[in-house]
């Protein structure tokens, strides 16, 4: 080979490497403007409801009960004054330390299971995976008796602390499913790598497994908080003043009597916003964590 040729070789490769990006680049699928439309569309059909409930809550009762709607009526914050007049607080605090606390119990429980169910796997994990998953055949409707005679038993009744274990245990079966797929997709030459340095199981834990899988902890912390706040049914039978959660509060405004859709309106969306917040901070997270080994 020649010098000439030799020394034009590595330009050649550039140059191919180039073309063959902008061959990627160039070949990159686009939606239509059909498709962007039906994606808006329906976007904007499942957001209405949303939309409709903020904008009841800053209406009167008399203007928010008309038929058909009217929303041009008149603004007011009235219905958000009367909301912290009957102080929503405690109700959101019991909901927020409910669910985080119980958020926290799951990870802790579900990341050293999941590890054990994927990274390191047990014998017979299918049927231990099966047994995480028919706990949640059982209905919630169905062991409501006898969880309330347990927990009146144990004297914990109108406890957020009894909240907290049956959430915990809600969502654990939950997690583990989620987690064993999250740290499946985990390098294993990290983890050989990190035994290799004699590095032990929390340190692998916390100081590799944990950033590694952080999108698929963000996608399973949220889901568990979403279903720890949205919970009602044990909620409302099992406390009555002290323990009460955002959901029960909810529930008080509804009245055989009178008008009522302004205020549960502006209830709604005050308890909504938690959710929001935490979903729109993670949410770069949330999707890289749901989309996590969905493409090889």
């Amino acid at each position: 080979m020649s010098a000439a040729t030799t020394a034009a070789a590595p330009g050649a490769r550039l140059k191919r490497l180039v073309v063959r990006r902008r061959d990627d680049r160039g070949g990159t699928p686009r939606l239509s403007p059909l498709w962007t439309f039906v994606a808006w569309l329906t976007t904007l059909v499942f957001f209405a409801p949303v939309a409709w409930m903020v904008l009841t809550s800053f209406h009167q009762e008399a203007d928010a009960a008309t038929n058909p709607p009217t929303p041009f009526a008149p603004v007011t914050l009235d219905q958000y004054r009367l909301l912290f007049g009957r102080d929503i607080t405690p109700f959101l605090l019991n909901s927020a330390m409910a669910s985080v606390i119980s958020t926290v119990l799951v990870l802790a429980l579900a990341v050293p299971a999941a590890y054990a169910l994927s990274i390191k796997p047990v014998q017979k994990w299918t049927d231990v995976m099966f047994f995480f998953l028919s706990t949640k055949f059982l209905p919630a409707i169905a062991a409501l008796l006898p969880v309330y005679l347990i927990v009146k038993d144990a004297g914990m009744l109108d406890n957020v602390w009894t909240l907290i274990v049956l959430y915990t245990a809600m969502n654990l079966p939950i997690a583990v499913w989620m987690m064993r797929s999250f740290l499946a997709e985990v390098p294993k030459e990290i983890l050989e790598a990190a035994e290799v340095d004699g590095a032990g199981l929390p340190t692998v834990l916390w100081r590799i497994v944990a950033p590694v899988a952080m999108p698929g902890l963000a996608a399973t912390s949220l889901i568990c908080f979403i279903f720890s706040w949205n919970e009602f049914m044990f909620a409302v039978n099992l406390t009555a003043t002290n323990a009460s959660t955002a959901p029960v509060f909810l529930v008080g405004f509804i009245t055989s009597e009178g008008l009522f859709l302004a205020r549960l309106c502006a209830a709604a969306t005050l308890v909504s916003l938690p959710v929001l917040i935490a979903g729109f901070a993670a949410q770069d997270k949330l999707v890289r964590g749901l989309s996590l080994g969905a493409v090889k």
